[in-house]
């Protein structure tokens, strides 16, 4: 079993060897700290002792300032199913880059991206574009609140929705639903907050509270099917809404395009009445949007509020559809909607979670790597469970132990893979692109084993 308690670095010859590697990385980071909280721009690039700096990256590899390569399963967040710098996402983007970055007006790019949209996904028949995915899923919300006339809303424990406070609490930490800093006590009392796959909460809930105006959640589980979700419960979640007259949100921030050509929602055959998209659906540029039915974007519309008495919800946004966004996500949407982009991503995913776990099990490791589609996650057993990787099964996992995995182990991790040449996300998982190859797994898979070693070394786990 192993030891979740991991020994400080002040003594880690992991973290020796990283810190050799990557000077230049050092160096910035405390240039970095000198300006920024933490010396980060973004939560997930929170490493011990410090994060690599990326000077270029290409298809599903990047190289720091030190010269170092790396195998990215980081992905852009999840926004590059087409890997880095694809060439005719990029040949896109230059040619609108040369055009103009902001005209302060409609342009035909905005057209050419929505109609690239409902070409993949049949349940958007209006669009909003936004900047951002916490942007997309503010106004779903607002859309569903409007529409309703009701406050309450329902989400699951562990699920992401953006940052804004609609969604501070119950994603890491506050699962009573309690105001995270700096929101108001008001604002956490709308929501109700379920275990994920509850679906006789579900029920409960809504025979109880006649204020709730909509349900939205991740359809294929929290943080892209960590804690996986299946078809049942999306279902089931889309005839309860119907029968009550509440909204049907899926965020599709990083299962649209990665599930299916049309996200999850195709997968699952629900259409829903509002999803948000993002990161893909701009190509990796910052882009998003919230799709979905015509009479919940009419409250959007100036001349349907003129015609019907009913206030307009406004919406302003300075980048909304920029046009080298829309340029970079009509390119990408085009390859996926005409590639099987999307299914080679998710072929090559399959490979490397039964290679990782080839190794758990040689390794006689009691962890396990997991996933659908083209993502994977690593299960690093924090209560010491009898499991394996042939014996786990996430849906006998407690929640606490799914999300909350042990920070400092997992880190150290991290620094072994990055010294071996592979970035994982923060929670030791990854998501790949169609760019990966049947070499990416293979080294990934030699990496993973010299990571494990290395752990078994500093007494992290048992030899």
């Amino acid at each position: 079993m192993n030891d979740v308690a991991a020994a400080p670095l002040t003594n880690s010859r992991i973290a020796a060897a990283y810190r050799e590697r990557t000077p230049g990385s050092e160096q910035l980071a405390s240039d970095a700290n000198s300006l920024f909280p933490s010396g980060i721009t973004h939560d997930a690039r929170n490493v011990d002792p410090y994060g690599v700096f990326i000077e270029r990256a290409e298809g599903p590899h990047k190289w720091d300032v030190d010269g170092n390569r790396y195998i990215d399963y980081f992905g852009g967040h999840g926004a590059l199913l087409l890997g880095h710098r694809h060439p005719v996402v990029t040949a896109a983007v230059r040619e609108a880059f040369d055009e103009g970055t902001q005209f302060g007006a409609s342009h035909p790019r905005e057209v050419q991206w929505a109609r690239a949209i409902q070409r993949l996904v049949p349940s958007a028949e209006r669009l909003r574009f936004t900047s951002s995915g916490t942007e997309a899923t503010l106004m779903a919300i607002r859309l569903a609140r409007a529409f309703t006339g009701r406050q309450t809303v329902m989400r699951f424990k562990g699920h992401f929705h953006g940052w804004h406070d609609q969604m501070a609490s119950g994603y890491t930490n506050h699962f009573d639903g309690s105001p995270t800093p700096g929101v108001l006590p008001g604002v956490a009392e709308k929501s109700i907050l379920l275990n994920p796959g509850d679906i006789e909460g579900v029920r409960t809930a809504f025979a109880n509270n006649p204020d709730i105006a909509g349900v939205i959640y991740e359809p294929t589980g929290s943080s892209f099917g960590q804690v996986p979700l299946g078809a049942d419960f999306a279902q089931e979640l889309r005839r309860i809404t119907e029968q009550y007259g509440a909204i049907l949100i899926f965020d599709e921030v990083v299962t649209g395009f990665r599930a299916t050509k049309g996200g999850a929602q195709m997968a699952f055959g629900v259409r829903p009445d509002l999803s948000s998209f993002a990161k893909i659906v701009a190509g990796g540029l910052p882009g998003a949007c919230v799709a979905g039915r015509k009479d919940l974007l009419d409250l959007l519309d100036f001349k349907v509020a003129e015609r019907t008495g009913r206030e307009k919800i406004s919406h302003p946004g300075t980048f909304n559809a920029n046009p080298v966004s829309a340029a970079a996500g009509t390119a990408a949407l085009a390859i996926i909607a005409e590639s099987d982009a999307s299914e080679h991503a998710a072929a090559t995913a399959a490979s490397l979670r039964e290679k990782l776990n080839e190794v758990l099990a040689a390794e006689r490791v009691h962890w396990a790597v997991y996933g659908t589609y083209s993502g994977f996650h690593l299960f690093v057993n924090p209560s010491g469970l009898d499991i394996g990787p042939y014996t786990f099964d996430p849906a006998k996992i407690p929640l606490e132990d799914m999300k909350n995995q042990p920070k400092a182990l997992v880190n150290k991790l991290r620094l072994a893979m990055l010294i071996n040449g592979v970035d994982l996300n923060p929670r030791g998982g990854g998501l790949l692109s169609c760019t990966h190859t049947d070499d990416d797994v293979a080294n990934t898979t030699a990496a993973f084993r010299e990571a494990i070693r290395m752990l078994k070394q500093e007494g992290e786990l048992a030899g």
